[in-house]
C-alpha cells in the first residue's frame, strides 16, 4: 500500500470525547482544511456527521483517522465502516508534538488528519474487530475487575484475623480450606462485642470471595468458549490457556490488522532493540507495545521453561554460553510471538 495522500482525496480526523466528537476534513492534494464541525456522539449526531462528511467531500475517496477506535470512537467506527469509509486508528498527540501549538479539540483534529496524510496506509493501525472479539474484551476487563476484588477481599479479611483471635492460623496466605471453614462459621454466644464483630465481618468477606471464586470460574469457562471459535487449537500450545489466548485475540483482532509477525512482535513489546555500547553488543526487550499481550507472551515463556523438555534444553544451552535468564525469556517471548502469529494467520475464524 503506498502513502494516504497518494490513494485518498480527502482525510477526516476525529477527535472523540463521551459527549461530542469533534472532525476535521483536510484535502489530500493541497492540505487546505476543508472543514472542521463538532457533533454529539449520540446515534443522530453520528448521522449528522456523516452527512457532513459526504457534503465536504463531493463524493471523493476518504480515509478516516478516528482517535480511540475501541472506546469513545467505537460506534463513530462502526457507523463510518458501515458508509464503506476506510478507517485507521490514531493516537492522541503527546504532549512534546503539541508543545508549542496549544491544544483544543479542532487543533488535535487537524494535527491527526494531518499525521495521517504523511503516513502509508499499511502504517496505521486497523480497528480491532467487534463481534465475538467484541465480547472477549468485555469478558477480559470484567476478569480484571472480579480479580481485583477478590484480592482486595483476601486482604480485608486476612487483617482482622491477625489482630483478633479467632482460632486461626493466618501466619501464611489464607487457603481455599480456610475460607470454606471462615464461611461456615455461626455467631458464639461466648464472643465479646468485638470478636463477634470480627466473626461476621470475616464470614461476609468469605462469602465474597467464594462469590469472586464461583464468577471467575464461570468467566475462564466462556472465555474457553470463544477463544476456541474464534482461533480453533490456540489453546493446545504449551502454556496457553483461556485468558493468554483470549488477550492474544484481542491484541491480533482479525487477519490484517497486523501486517506480519515482526509487527505483531512490536505490538507485544517483545521486538529485540539494540543497547550496545563499547565492546558490549547485545539487545533489550522493548518498553513499548501492548502490556497485556506482553504479559501473555511472558505467562507463556516462563511455562515453556519450566515444562517444556525442548525448551528446557535449549535454557541450559543457552545458560551454558553465557546468556542471563533475562536474555533467554527475552529470546523466547520474541519466538513465541512468531509461532503464534503464524497460527492465528493459519487458524483464525
Amino acid at each position: 500500500m503506498g502513502n494516504i495522500a497518494e490513494h485518498f482525496d480527502y482525510v477526516v480526523a476525529v477527535d472523540t470525547h463521551a459527549r461530542s466528537h469533534t472532525s476535521t476534513i483536510v484535502t489530500a492534494a493541497t492540505g487546505v482544511v476543508a472543514g472542521t464541525e463538532a457533533f454529539p456522539s449520540s446515534a443522530a449526531g453520528m448521522r449528522r456527521a456523516i452527512a457532513w462528511i459526504r457534503r465536504r467531500t463531493e463524493r471523493g475517496r476518504v480515509f478516516a483517522a478516528v482517535e480511540g477506535t475501541s472506546s469513545y470512537g467505537a460506534k463513530l467506527t462502526d457507523s463510518l465502516q458501515r458508509e464503506r469509509i476506510p478507517v485507521g486508528e490514531i493516537r492522541p498527540p503527546s504532549r512534546r508534538s503539541r508543545a508549542h501549538g496549544g491544544k483544543s479539540d479542532p487543533i488535535d483534529a487537524e494535527a491527526a488528519a494531518r499525521y495521517a496524510l504523511a503516513r502509508n496506509e499499511d502504517s496505521i493501525s486497523q480497528p480491532r474487530a467487534g463481534g465475538k472479539r467484541q465480547a472477549l474484551r468485555v469478558l477480559l476487563a470484567a476478569r480484571r475487575l472480579i480479580d481485583g476484588q477478590r484480592t482486595a477481599n483476601r486482604n480485608a479479611l486476612t487483617a482482622p484475623l491477625r489482630i483478633i483471635d479467632l482460632e486461626l492460623d493466618v501466619r501464611r496466605p489464607i487457603t481455599a480450606r480456610q475460607v470454606e471453614e471462615i464461611h461456615s462459621w455461626r455467631a458464639r454466644a461466648s464472643d465479646d462485642t468485638a470478636t463477634a464483630i470480627a466473626r461476621q465481618e470475616a464470614k461476609r468477606l468469605a462469602a465474597a470471595i467464594k462469590a469472586g471464586d464461583h464468577q471467575l470460574a464461570e468467566n475462564r469457562a466462556s472465555l474457553l468458549k470463544l477463544a476456541d471459535e474464534l482461533a480453533p487449537g490456540l489453546q493446545n500450545t504449551v502454556g496457553v490457556g483461556p485468558v493468554t489466548a483470549a488477550i492474544i485475540i484481542c491484541a491480533y483482532s482479525h487477519p490484517g490488522r497486523v501486517r506480519n509477525e515482526a509487527a505483531f512482535a512490536a505490538l507485544g513489546g517483545v521486538a529485540p532493540l539494540p543497547a550496545s555500547s563499547g565492546n558490549t553488543t547485545r539487545h533489550r526487550l522493548s518498553r513499548s507495545g501492548d502490556r497485556q499481550l506482553n504479559r501473555a507472551l511472558d505467562v507463556i515463556a516462563r511455562t515453556h521453561m519450566s515444562c517444556d523438555p525442548t525448551t528446557r534444553s535449549y535454557v541450559d544451552r543457552s545458560r551454558a554460553s553465557g546468556k542471563s535468564s533475562r536474555e533467554i525469556r527475552r529470546n523466547l517471548k520474541r519466538y513465541i510471538s512468531r509461532q503464534i502469529f503464524r497460527q492465528l494467520n493459519a487458524s483464525t475464524a
